[in-house]
């Protein structure tokens, strides 16, 4: 079912029920998860992020999801940390998704025949550089993979799309310019998600995703973080967020890195000992960054 070793631990049979993507197919959420699951796992697109976790935590209709949490240029998507933090969903894996952007078109058409270029905002902001260079007329779009889809369905042959070489490969266009992107390192990070009740342990597991809130007591956090730090586990992440309904009290997203098991369940007790509401969304194996 995949080539990571993560995956192999899951009691999830993603030949039959699908992964909960967000976006249509050829999304890079796809293109990550063919990379976790093996190459053509049936995915089920999700319009929203919400709609993601909610058929993810429901094992009648998935068999689990992958969600982008992080990118290296534009942060942490706090929303989906809201998600992740009121679902019952655990988190098994993860993938690090360098992400190509790519001019598309129907085969055939040249780069001067091109007068439109369609695709999401911020695939059309990330390849400003390479776009300025012409006088195309530039049409925002919900999603790159739909626009790739939309050139394909109507047969232009004066409009392209930037996606995804998956997507151009899904729906038979040609790359007409790979990888436009103006940074060339930007990077996705996303979370594979599952049901506990599909969830074993991971052989090889040296991260962890945690939360966890403080009290007002002085330095407690600086505390925390020197306890850590004390039984050879690294904080990798330290993600705050406001505590809803409080006044202006914040819980903490941490991602912990170990090489040994007891070194991470020592932590996890002084965590218990130390702060308020700890919850582990998961215990798993690093991920790599791949080509997206």
């Amino acid at each position: 079912m995949s080539h990571t070793s993560s995956s192999n631990a899951l009691k999830i049979n993603s030949a039959q029920t699908g992964i909960c993507i967000q976006g249509y197919e050829g999304s890079f959420h796809q293109v990550a998860a063919n990379y976790f699951f093996g190459k053509g796992v049936p995915v089920i697109p999700c319009d929203t992020f919400r709609e993601l976790v909610k058929i993810a935590a429901d094992p009648t209709r998935s068999a689990g999801g992958i969600m982008a949490i992080e990118n290296s240029i534009a942060g942490s998507i706090l929303p989906n940390y809201n998600l992740l933090q009121k679902s019952k969903l655990v988190v098994v894996g993860e993938v690090y998704l360098s992400i190509s952007q790519n001019l598309l078109a129907n085969k055939g058409v040249q780069l001067s025949d091109i007068r439109e270029i369609h695709s999401h905002p911020m695939a059309i902001l990330q390849c400003l550089d390479f776009l300025e260079k012409n006088t195309w007329k530039l049409v925002e779009t919900e999603d790159t993979a739909l626009s790739a889809r939309q050139i394909a369905q109507h047969h232009h042959k004066h409009a392209a799309a930037i996606a995804s070489k998956l997507a151009a490969e899904l729906y038979g266009l040609q790359i007409v310019s790979p990888d436009i992107h103006t940074m060339k390192n930007n990077v996705t990070r996303f979370l594979v998600l599952a049901t506990k009740k599909n969830q074993s342990p991971i052989p090889g597991a040296n991260k962890a995703s945690v939360y966890f809130q403080t009290d007002h007591s002085k330095g407690i956090l600086a505390k925390v973080l020197t306890d850590i730090a004390a039984h050879e586990v690294n904080l990798s992440k330290l993600q705050s967020m406001p505590i809803q309904g409080s006044n202006f009290k914040y819980g903490f997203y941490a991602d912990l890195e170990f090489e040994k098991l007891t070194h991470l369940q020592k932590v996890l007790e002084r965590l218990n000992a130390q702060t308020n509401n700890l919850k582990i969304f998961g215990i798993y194996k690093k991920g790599k960054v791949v080509k997206g």
